[in-house]
């Protein structure tokens, strides 16, 4: 129900503003509790007013950050992953990482989890069936067998799914190459602003250097590096290495050194960089021709980062799974394999009720009190 009403403060009177006042019953409201929304005008003297007020009122607290998620969760409003999903939304500052966030608020994978879940309580109770009223404790339905090795091979599909902690993160791009090869002189390039040091002289990046930046939407950790050579110079050495590493860890590889010299890697764009300076006109097949100084090729480069950063990353709003979400997935999808090898109805049955534990676990039935603590102290002050 909707009606614009003056305010007035519940002690003086005084008239504190005319605003639209909401009111949501329960249990069809958010939280499934019965609340009152006030729309005001939105300057911060008339929100200081109004909260003054309210806390005047007896009864009346403000809220704790993620108060009213946390009640829509025990409330059974939402489930764990949809919590999530909406702290995930909150945080999201980039657009890919919104998409895939709005597609878990708003029940993608809850949805999901519900069909295995059902298909798993079928099993369970085929199972548990066999246990009372088969004569051989170890005959059952191979159909049965059948049916949790299919459960089990769609979670492994799901598993193999790029992960949603790119998407917080960024996909690490590292630039890489030998001394003096323009690493840093590109990077500030791409970024547009001075945050790597660039002289003449080898080795003048010892350590590592991260921008976040965003590509058309895809969250990108730009990362310049020493460069690689053998080197005397102990703190040189030490950012050699260091940059050998995060080569080996990185998403995207840009390689500024020879072509036949780029580390084997399954996503390399290799640049020739330093294309404006006179001698270097001849550009190496399956390479791209750039320049800091003058900007040429960089459009090119960036677009070939953005297009093998979204192949790490998770379709276009499609659900990806945190890290806590896939390690139960995993547990789910052990049990179910378990189940698969099963021998004894009986050990079958167990892994049945393993992995639907997991499944509550996932969605917040059982079993997460240690999480809830951590996830709503993200949310901001009474979200």
């Amino acid at each position: 129900m909707a009606a614009v009403r003056e305010l007035r403060h519940p002690v003086s009177g005084e008239r504190l503003d005319q605003a639209l006042v909401l009111r949501f019953d329960s249990p069809a409201s958010s939280t499934g509790e019965n609340i009152v929304e006030f729309q005001c005008h939105g300057g911060r003297a008339i929100v200081d007013a109004l909260l003054e007020a309210l806390a005047a009122t007896d009864g009346l607290r403000q809220a704790q950050p993620g108060e009213f998620t946390r009640r829509a969760f025990e409330n059974g409003r939402i489930d764990l992953t949809e919590a999530e999903g909406l702290a995930d939304l909150i945080e999201a500052e980039t657009e890919s990482r919104r998409k895939a966030a709005l597609a878990v608020a708003e029940g993608g994978l809850r949805e999901q989890i519900a069909m295995w879940q059902e298909r798993l309580l079928s099993f369970a109770a085929r199972a548990e069936r066999a246990i009372d009223y088969d004569e051989d404790d170890e005959a059952f339905d191979p159909e049965l067998l059948r049916d949790c090795a299919a459960l089990a091979a769609e979670l492994g599909e799901w598993l193999e799914r790029p992960r949603a902690e790119r998407l917080k993160d960024g996909v690490l791009v590292v630039v890489a190459g030998p001394p003096n090869a323009g690493k840093s002189s590109l990077i500030n390039a791409i970024v547009g602003e001075e945050r790597a040091i660039v002289t003449d002289v080898p080795g003048t990046t010892r350590d590592h250097i991260e921008v976040p930046l965003a590509l058309g939407g895809v969250p990108v950790r730009l990362t310049d590096t020493a460069g690689l050579r053998k080197t005397r110079d102990e703190v040189e050495a030490i950012g050699v290495a260091r940059a050998r590493r995060l080569v080996e860890a990185a998403d995207v590889l840009i390689w500024l050194g020879e072509p036949s010299q780029a580390p084997a890697h399954p996503r390399t764009v290799k640049v020739h960089a330093k294309a404006d300076i006179p001698g270097r006109e001849e550009i190496p097949e399956s390479s791209v021709a750039v320049s800091a100084r003058t900007g040429e090729g960089l459009g090119t480069l960036m677009s070939g980062m953005e297009r093998l950063a979204r192949a790490v990353l998770p379709a276009e709003g499609a659900v990806a799974l945190n890290r806590r979400q896939a390690a139960l997935l995993a547990e789910a999808h052990a049990a179910l394999a378990a189940a698969e090898d099963s021998r004894e109805i009986v050990l079958l049955a167990e892994n049945l009720r393993a992995a639907r534990y997991a499944f509550d676990r996932l969605t917040g039935r059982a079993g997460v009190e240690d999480v809830l603590d951590a996830l709503f102290g993200r949310f901001c002050l009474g979200k």
